[in-house]
């Protein structure tokens, strides 16, 4: 029996005392969540980290570290993500450009705002991560090959 977990990479963007969330339509309900999503064919951990964030917010970043890596089994589907999460700096940000399907919108909330959220994130990975960010919890880019 082959199991694989899938491997996913979200990225932590601060700024102003504010985190850069999504805000989705996942599974039929309408949750926040970190820019996120699957690793794609042929592209490292931190190019699919860098293009999930542009494609779900329009903003353009470049990742300045690594908070954590994290196994996370959905109880709706029993699928385990094996998940990547990056720090990363807001470069730019491109108004025009449409966002991947199922993302409402881009929004930038502070840590009382997601904590006021939090029967509407999409897993409990979204806040413990800001969680860990914010309690120092950082390594180099250079832990993920």
């Amino acid at each position: 029996m082959t199991w694989a977990p899938h491997v996913t990479v979200a990225t932590i963007i601060e700024r102003d005392n504010r985190y850069l969330m999504v805000y989705e339509e996942a599974d039929g309900n309408k949750v926040y969540n970190q820019p996120a999503g699957h690793l794609d064919p042929n592209e490292t951990l931190q190019e699919a980290a860098i293009r999930e964030t542009l494609e779900e917010t329009g903003w353009t970043v470049a990742l300045t570290g690594v908070v954590g890596v994290n196994l996370y089994t959905a109880p709706s589907n029993g699928i385990t993500y094996f998940r990547t999460t990056f720090i990363a700096k807001a470069l730019s940000h491109d108004t025009q450009r449409p966002l991947d399907t199922g993302i409402i919108e881009a929004v930038w909330l502070s840590y009382e705002e997601l904590v006021a959220r939090k029967d509407q994130l999409r897993s409990p990975m979204t806040l413990q991560i800001i969680e860990e960010y914010r309690a120092g919890r950082r390594f180099p880019l250079e832990v993920v090959g």
